[in-house]
């Protein structure tokens, strides 16, 4: 089933998406006070896209139902993945994409950012895009099937920009882990761009400030 999506443009015929995935046990409407923070008035009208993920049983949390983009299913997040439940969302954000690119907005004007669960799908669909997109942005994650990534990820986006950004004191997930994401992208020769600050699992103004400016360079640059 195509996923739900809660969606505001600012301004009429947009030119650029921003395609923002929530993390876990949170919604499509979880973002979309930070995105009305956001200025982007200067590279035109902007469709934000917010996806619901579906609801699934999280090992980590008892089996519990909510809303999720896999299963996790322990502490260590990358020591045993739900490879299914990751590939499936990738399946769903490529589709979401794929409207985009219907509704007249090119890869290359499409961001697809998302935080911790949302961030892995973002970093893994990103990745292995068949179209150059605009930018990936990656707030408190890491990269999924980090092992695999050499050889999926597609060439196109070799040198699309890339914003990761973390809070130092994280203790959802670790920022030693979304570092070493950090060097498995820059060991391929992925252009990041690396913020952290003094926040746990959240986000923080001084973040807002900083995505802000990079969602404008890289949009007038696109």
């Amino acid at each position: 089933m195509p996923l739900e999506t809660i969606e505001i443009e600012t301004g009429d015929n947009p030119c650029a998406t921003v395609l923002l995935l929530h993390g876990l046990g949170a919604d499509g409407r979880d973002f979309v006070p930070i995105a009305q923070e956001l200025d982007l008035s200067g590279v035109g009208p902007v469709r934000f896209v917010f996806p619901n993920a579906p609801e699934i049983p999280v090992t980590i949390n008892g089996g519990y139902v909510m809303p999720a983009w896999y299963d996790i299913l322990g502490v260590d997040l990358t020591a045993r993945e739900d490879e299914q439940g990751l590939r499936a969302s990738q399946a769903a954000i490529e589709a979401l994409l794929e409207r985009e690119k219907a509704r007249g907005i090119p890869a290359s004007r499409i961001v697809l950012a998302g935080f911790s669960q949302g961030c892995a799908v973002a970093l893994m669909t990103g990745l292995r895009h068949a179209e150059r997109l605009a930018g990936i942005v990656g707030l408190s994650g890491y990269l999924p099937l980090a092992a695999l990534t050499p050889a999926e990820r597609h060439g196109v986006n070799a040198s699309t920009p890339v914003f990761l950004a973390h809070g130092r004191h994280d203790d959802v997930v670790p920022i030693v882990g979304a570092m070493a994401s950090r060097a498995a992208l820059q060991a391929l020769g992925h252009p990041v761009e690396w913020h952290d600050y003094p926040m746990g699992h959240s986000v923080c103004e001084e973040e807002i400030v900083d995505l802000n400016q990079w969602l404008r360079r890289i949009l007038a640059q696109a």
